[in-house]
């Protein structure tokens, strides 16, 4: 079956925060959470995204169950007390919400979007036995501040800083404006449908500013250009499926290559003429592929 109307929301404390989780295939008036019975899949959003970037994908992948939360900070979630928003703190989050989920008894399947990857590589690295099956959507295989997007990188992490540095009411005037918002998703869609492009420049308009502070901002942004998949492949021995879009420039499909030659088991799917948003813009191909993967290993 396919995920498909509203999803039921949870709350659970969670390293001392408040973590809200939509869980997507249930009967909301039931007020079923997931059960050992169900094929679970667990998505991690990416960089200032929240669970609605993921929904259409979660439609398409044929699990019995999604799971996907807003990461602390993020969307309806709150920071975590006293921490910082680092890919090792988000995993650490992710461990204790696939223990609340039952994976030590039933591991689930894992997947997440660019920044998401980092972190649930990094899960995986850590508390293998909770995952039997790892999807990384546009993968950050490469490092973001060396090669020909290292100035770019560099230009936006002073942007991020300069935002930390300001009063928090301005600071988040400044990293939420719409017209850098737009620049923004303009620069990364390829589609040139009409409705497509409307419905991703509307999604990050409405998702895209949905951060606690600047300084958790800032934070989050930093650890995505100092980390790669790369840095925990050799302890990624999962089933592993990688797809990536053949137009992404901040995940260049030449490192998707290489990265998929550095994983035990893993197998890479490049889709055409899309690039870093393939959760928006070809949900569809992206969820075959993951049903197709979920099929491999159906239990």
């Amino acid at each position: 079956m396919t995920a498909t109307g509203e999803p039921t929301e949870y709350v659970e404390r969670v390293g001392g925060g408040d973590l809200h989780y939509w869980v997507y295939g249930t009967n909301p008036d039931a007020g079923e959470r997931p059960s050992e019975r169900d094929r679970l899949v667990v998505m991690i959003h990416g960089l200032r995204g929240t669970h609605h970037g993921l929904e259409l994908v979660v439609e398409h992948c044929g699990a019995d169950r999604v799971v996907v939360p807003d990461l602390p900070g993020f969307g309806a979630s709150g920071p975590v007390p006293g921490a910082v928003h680092d890919v090792a703190g988000y995993a650490r989050i992710m461990i204790e919400l696939l223990e609340l989920l039952g994976a030590r008894r039933r591991p689930v399947v894992l997947l997440g979007h660019s920044f998401g990857s980092l972190v649930a590589a990094h899960l995986v690295s850590l508390a293998p036995d909770l995952v039997r099956r790892l999807v990384l959507v546009n993968p950050i295989a490469t490092p973001a501040l060396r090669g020909p997007r290292a100035v770019l990188s560099r230009l936006t992490s002073a942007y991020y800083r300069l935002g930390r540095k300001l009063p928090t009411r301005l600071g988040h005037a400044l990293l939420s404006n719409r017209a850098i918002v737009l620049a923004v998703s303009r620069a990364m869609v390829r589609s040139k449908d009409s409705r497509t492009r409307r419905f991703v420049h509307d999604s990050h308009l409405r998702h895209f500013s949905r951060f606690h502070s600047p300084q958790l901002l800032y934070e989050t942004y930093e650890a995505s250009v100092s980390h790669t998949v790369s840095d925990y492949a050799a302890a990624l021995t999962v089933p592993t499926l990688l797809i990536a879009g053949a137009a992404d420039d901040i995940a260049p499909v030449d490192g998707q290559h290489r990265l998929v030659e550095q994983l035990s088991d893993a197998e890479l799917v490049v889709i055409p003429e899309v690039g870093h948003l393939v959760h928006y813009e070809t949900p569809v191909t992206a969820g075959r592929a993951i049903h197709r993967f979920l099929g491999e290993s159906r239990v």
